[in-house]
């Protein structure tokens, strides 16, 4: 009966050893995060969605900040981007030394998102524009504000760099 017990003792001894060494785990590849977007560099942004006539010669010259007159937004937000700073900045110099000049501000989203949600985020995107503005000592009375969320596209793209171009608000005098 000893050896018998020897021999059912080793046999559990044996099985959990087995169990309880541990198989190499199946590591499974982590998946790549997705870049995130950002808008592009000043560099290489369109500077206005339409030529205006009338405008001060200032307008027209690429070296002039005021030549700029579209402010670009990264995906899914309404934060005004470092290098747009300037630019807003001297809109609203312009805008507060001439106080009978009127400025549209027309917010836009790229495609993904809802109806709803891309307008409710331009409007955003316009809002916080014009709170920049008004801080900078721009008269509430010279700014509107539009939100057309996606339905004026700036480029009709479905991919990262379209998407860039139409998160946007546009500064219409």
């Amino acid at each position: 009966m000893n050896k018998r017990f020897t021999t059912v003792a080793a046999f559990f001894v044996a099985a959990l050893l087995l169990a309880g060494c541990p198989s190499k785990p199946v590591k499974e590849p982590e998946p790549e995060p997705e870049p995130e977007p950002v808008a592009p560099p000043v560099s290489e942004v369109r500077t206005a969605a339409v030529p205006e006539r009338g405008l001060p010669p200032e307008f027209n010259d690429p070296s002039n900040p005021l030549y700029q007159r579209v402010i670009y937004f990264d995906y899914d937000s309404s934060d005004i981007l470092p290098q747009f700073i300037e630019v807003l900045r001297a809109h609203s110099l312009y805008l507060s030394t001439h106080p009978r000049a009127n400025l549209v501000l027309e917010g836009h989203s790229d495609e993904r998102g809802t109806r709803e949600y891309n307008l409710a985020l331009a409007e955003q995107r316009t809002h916080t524009v014009r709170r920049f503005m008004l801080a900078e000592g721009v008269a509430g009375k010279q700014l509107e504000t539009l939100s057309y969320g996606e339905e004026k596209p700036a480029h009709p793209g479905h991919d990262e760099e379209s998407w860039a171009l139409n998160r946007r608000v546009e500064l219409v005098y």
